[in-house]
């Protein structure tokens, strides 16, 4: 049995995994969780409970020794590297959800933690959808060269955005070296469609519309050399393409997570659009553009998330 540690619950993500994790009868899952979240003892009572996990500990520190692999799962991603070090320093791999790091100086200390030999996965899980490893498995004598792709998503900017930009890393297979801000829908009520797009290295362009306040499914569109492709993402498979990719790592050695260089280039990009967007009026970034000043506010984003929380571990 692999068993896993999971530091936080203020997502659906570890309710989402367990159950996952369960449903398939996997030889893996959580035993130990570290709250340090703004839900309640209570609710981490009841997820020990439900999953017949091993206990509930105060400190990250004191489940360090009791599981084979870390789970970053903070809505905080200003929290991440630190919540993981007691793990890399013990010669344990984390996984660290998405977005794995928001800002320039968290890419500085990630590339460092890579250099000195921390094991760290991650991240997006749409990123291992069975929609885009279908389309990529494909000849590219049958589908084509991509030339530009389009996708949908909802909730938020960054934490539910970035997203969008992992499913087009992934079907791109090339780096993103540059963002640009678009334009802004915006209704009388208050909700808001943001466009944004990017550039790869390879030449492939790509557009996302966010929407901001409510949930909308991955839509992708992806035109090629030789015609158009759509598909739309179901995402109540997600998170089991991404807890077998997991689970392979762990079990097997062997899997299909990609490197952290990629995960952060997810976040360059996104960084890109922010900077484009309230510096540059509009204008192209490219990523070799971005400066220590350049971040997403995690902790701003934790206190509006958990304000708006109800009680889901119940």
């Amino acid at each position: 049995m692999i068993k896993l540690g999971v530091v936080s619950i203020d997502v659906s993500h570890p309710l989402g995994f367990a159950g996952e994790m369960e449903n398939n009868c996997m030889d893996m899952k959580y035993e130990y969780v570290c709250k340090e979240s703004f839900r309640d003892d209570a609710e981490a009572d009841w997820f020990v409970k439900r999953f017949n996990m091993a206990g509930k500990v105060d400190k990250v520190e004191d489940m360090v020794g009791k599981v084979d692999l870390a789970l970053i799962q903070s809505c905080n991603w200003e929290k991440h590297l630190d919540q993981a070090l007691p793990f890399i320093k013990a010669g344990k791999p984390v996984f660290i959800d998405k977005p794995i790091v928001g800002s320039v100086k968290d890419i500085k200390r990630l590339r460092d933690l890579i250099k000195n030999g921390a094991v760290i996965y991650g991240s997006s899980s749409v990123r291992y959808c069975e929609e885009i490893k279908k389309f990529i498995s494909r000849p590219v004598e049958e589908r084509g060269e991509i030339l530009t792709m389009y996708c949908t998503c909802g909730v938020d900017e960054f934490n539910y955005g970035i997203h969008t930009i992992e499913a087009f890393s992934a079907l791109a297979q090339s780096k993103i070296i540059s963002g640009k801000y678009v334009n802004k829908a915006e209704r009388n009520d208050g909700q808001k469609c943001e466009t944004f797009n990017f550039t790869f290295e390879n030449g492939i362009t790509a557009t996302a519309n966010v929407v901001t306040g409510k949930w909308h499914p991955f839509h992708i569109t992806i035109m090629t050399t030789t015609g158009s492709h759509y598909f739309m993402i179901d995402s109540s498979k997600i998170y089991w393409a991404l807890l077998k990719e997991i689970y392979n790592q762990m079990a097997h050695g062997k899997s299909n997570l990609t490197d952290v260089e990629t995960l952060i280039n997810c976040t360059e990009a996104m960084l890109c659009v922010k900077k484009s967007r309230e510096q540059k009026n509009g204008a192209e970034v490219k990523v070799c553009e971005l400066d220590d000043g350049d971040a997403f506010d995690g902790y701003a984003f934790e206190k509006e998330y958990g304000a708006k929380s109800v009680p889901i571990y119940k």
